[in-house]
């Protein structure tokens, strides 16, 4: 049977990248790491749409940005749609990943 190691410093070590990453085998990752993969997900979602048409309140560019909209366009509704399914979706793969029980072998 094995001997669980007694804290974070005993352990194998498993080295990737060719050795320039290391890390111990079985170290948990802190909550708050794993939280900002949600964090990071909804700045995506609320960005992709408080600027779908741009950055247009910006000082300096926004003047720039409302004219290459008028230009160009709105994106369709479909496209902002289709991208938000599939930030959504991303983020909740991560977080699925994130929080799963890790097998012996990882």
């Amino acid at each position: 049977m094995a001997r669980k190691p007694e804290s974070e410093n005993e352990g194998p070590v498993k080295e990737m990248a060719g050795g320039w990453i290391t890390e111990r085998t079985g170290t948990p990752i802190p909550l708050f790491l794993k939280l900002t993969y949600l964090g990071f997900g909804l700045f995506g979602f609320a960005y992709l749409f408080l600027n779908r048409t741009g950055e247009v309140g910006h000082a300096t560019r926004g003047p720039l940005v409302r004219q290459a909209n008028e230009v160009m366009g709105a994106p369709p509704t479909a496209w902002i749609a289709l991208l938000g399914t599939l930030i959504a979706a991303f983020v909740a793969l991560l977080l699925w990943f994130a929080f799963r029980k890790e097998g012996a072998d990882e």
